[in-house]
């Protein structure tokens, strides 16, 4: 016999997990009723939106490194999620080197989203912009629109969650921590992330051939 579930306990599981109407009521019947049984249901089959989750703490996880090929790139990044059973997951630890390999390939990235972005970056590539040569004699609002193009382009460029996944550049960084969001059921994040360079910020000597043997030859 099915159980009757009304429409109001219906709603409420969609707003708490953001699953569909049906999947919401198949779930609660199949779990007679129980919202937890049901939501617990919902992660499993992945259906329970990740933007529900978003909120949620994320104390544990783990801290993923990556050094690339000649030992001359290296990235670290904390990955976080709600439970450790999750962060000892395959699955999570595969998302934590795919991140990780991600940073290392996009020199240009600077900040783990767009939001991230301080206002005075934003502030300063508007500046950068409204400077260049090419729009000076264009209509004030044709230059505010190539303005506003290009910063947007310029801020995707700075922020990892925008980028196109390595691996599959149909979808972003963001689309792919949403879907193991789904996959494991618990809210998922970058914390930070540092990339090392070999030799930045390190002056370097610059002192040609030539000088190099004069220096020789008085010595």
């Amino acid at each position: 016999m099915v159980t009757e579930i009304s429409a109001q306990f219906v709603k409420e599981l969609r707003t708490m997990t953001g699953a569909g109407m049906m999947d919401c009521k198949k779930a609660l019947q199949e779990t007679d009723g129980n919202i937890d049984k049901a939501i617990e249901h919902l992660r499993q089959k992945g259906l329970a939106s990740a933007s529900k989750k978003s909120g949620r703490r994320t104390a544990e996880g783990l801290i993923e490194s990556y050094i690339h090929a000649g030992s001359k790139i290296g990235v670290m990044v904390e990955l976080n999620c709600e439970t450790d059973f999750v962060a000892r997951r395959i699955e999570f630890q595969e998302l934590a080197k795919n991140i990780a390999m991600q940073i290392a390939a996009c020199p240009q990235v600077e900040y783990i989203d767009i939001k991230s972005i301080p206002l005075s970056i934003i502030d300063q590539e508007k500046a950068i912009e409204s400077a260049k040569d090419d729009i000076c004699n264009k209509p004030a609002d044709v230059q505010v629109q190539i303005i506003k193009g290009r910063v947007e382009k310029r801020l995707n460029e700075l922020s990892l969650m925008n980028q196109s996944f390595i691996r599959n550049t149909d979808i972003t960084i963001e689309d792919l921590i949403n879907e193991k969001i789904s996959l494991m059921g618990e809210n998922i994040k970058i914390s930070r992330f540092v990339r090392f360079l070999l030799g930045e910020g390190i002056e370097r000597n610059e002192q040609n051939f030539s000088e190099e043997v004069a220096n020789m030859i008085k010595s």
